[in-house]
């Protein structure tokens, strides 16, 4: 038998190896980031100075160039984010009812037709890209605002069906069973009983979209060309050959294109604590 103080000591060890890679993975995610930072603060001769110094102090230059200097960022940055969450809405609701359905109806190869999704999401972007701008172009909706939301929520529709089903699969039914038997209609059942019961799994389901649909690229490269330019595009036109590079402005605008990630990651986190609070306040 091991000692109680051996166990004791090889559970700190094991806890405390945790503790150093978790720490190592987070200093790799945050110096990008920190860098980032302070390169949108620095004086732009001094940003690929050697050694690399501080600058003091700051210059916010890079910002106002971004807002004023760039041709149309503010309108990109507002297209951008109204094209985000009218894609994250049509992807999400859509994605809800399919996943119902599938979690609900009883039919031989369910599970299969649930793992189908996971197939069609792991598909590589071109296989979206081409029929998409094809059936864009014949309805009309070539470099407009619709025809990117729902080419977008086509793209992603997948992805959120596989995790709702998940999430709906283990849901129990008894209420649903319930509210059918007091005679409730299929939409009221919907809306009173499933959707406060799924509003986790909507809320982590809407967060991945959101940010899914920000950093899309491709998408928006293939069926716009300058009337529904998004963020991804815009940042790729600091990195022509046209041009030098401005490190300053584009550490800048990358700066700018995170914070409303990071506004609706917060958002996100807060509504999921309401709701566990809510549902932990609940009489058994």
């Amino acid at each position: 038998m091991i000692p109680a103080h051996g166990w004791r000591a090889g559970r700190r060890r094991r806890a405390a190896g945790r503790a150093a890679l978790l720490s190592v993975l987070v200093l790799a995610m945050l110096v990008p980031l920190v860098w980032t930072a302070l390169a949108s603060l620095e004086i732009k001769p001094d940003i690929t100075a050697w050694p690399p110094g501080w600058t003091f102090p700051p210059s916010t230059d890079s910002y106002r160039d971004v807002m004023t200097a760039v041709p149309g960022f503010p309108r990109v940055l507002a297209t951008s984010l109204g094209l985000s969450v009218a894609a994250t809405f049509l992807t999400v609701g859509a994605a809800f009812l399919a996943a119902h359905t599938l979690a609900r109806w009883r039919f031989r190869g369910r599970r299969l037709a649930a793992q189908s999704f996971l197939v069609l999401a792991g598909l590589p972007v071109m296989a979206y890209v081409i029929p998409l701008s094809d059936i864009t172009r014949r309805l009309g909706l070539r470099d407009t605002f619709g025809g990117v939301a729902l080419a977008a929520a086509a793209e992603f529709a997948p992805l959120a069906v596989y995790i709702l089903y998940g999430y709906l699969a283990r849901a129990p039914v008894a209420l649903e069973e319930m509210a059918h038997l007091e005679g409730a209609s299929p939409l009221e059942t919907l809306w009173r009983i499933v959707v406060p019961g799924a509003a986790p799994g909507l809320a982590a389901t809407a967060v991945l979209v959101f940010v899914l649909n920000w950093n899309l690229f491709l998408v928006p490269t293939a069926l716009t060309l300058d009337h529904v330019k998004t963020i991804p595009v815009a940042l790729s036109d600091f990195y022509t050959y046209e041009r030098e590079l401005e490190w300053s402005n584009a550490a800048a605008a990358l700066v700018v294109s995170l914070l409303p990630v990071a506004a609706v990651a917060l958002l996100a986190h807060r509504v999921l604590e309401n709701v566990n609070l809510g549902l932990a306040e609940q009489p058994p």
